[in-house]
């Protein structure tokens, strides 16, 4: 039998574990022209231009960039519609 305090403790840890934020990382791929990605990144994001090229040259130099975090669903809502530009994306857990 679990005392109440360990049974608080299960319930907290649950909890954190779903309210940790999620993110939504693109992927370089050889196919995307620079000027492609940071104008996806404009259009559908907001960005401005220097934000679009930032987030852009981050994924063309370090092969990734997450371009935006939050709940679970709706990053991956992002995801499927970089996915409609034909941008390469997935979502991932962020880490504490």
């Amino acid at each position: 039998m679990t005392s109440t305090l360990e049974h608080l403790d299960t319930e907290g840890a649950v909890r954190a574990s779903v309210e940790l934020p999620w993110r939504t990382v693109v992927w370089d791929d050889p196919v995307n022209l620079m000027t492609y990605v940071s104008y996806v990144f404009r259009s559908y994001f907001g960005f401005a231009r220097a934000e679009a090229e930032r987030l852009m040259l981050l994924v063309h130099t370090e092969g990734r960039a997450a371009v935006a975090t939050g709940n679970r669903e709706a990053m991956e809502r992002h995801a499927q519609a970089m996915h409609g530009y034909g941008l390469q994306a997935t979502v991932e857990r962020v880490e504490p």
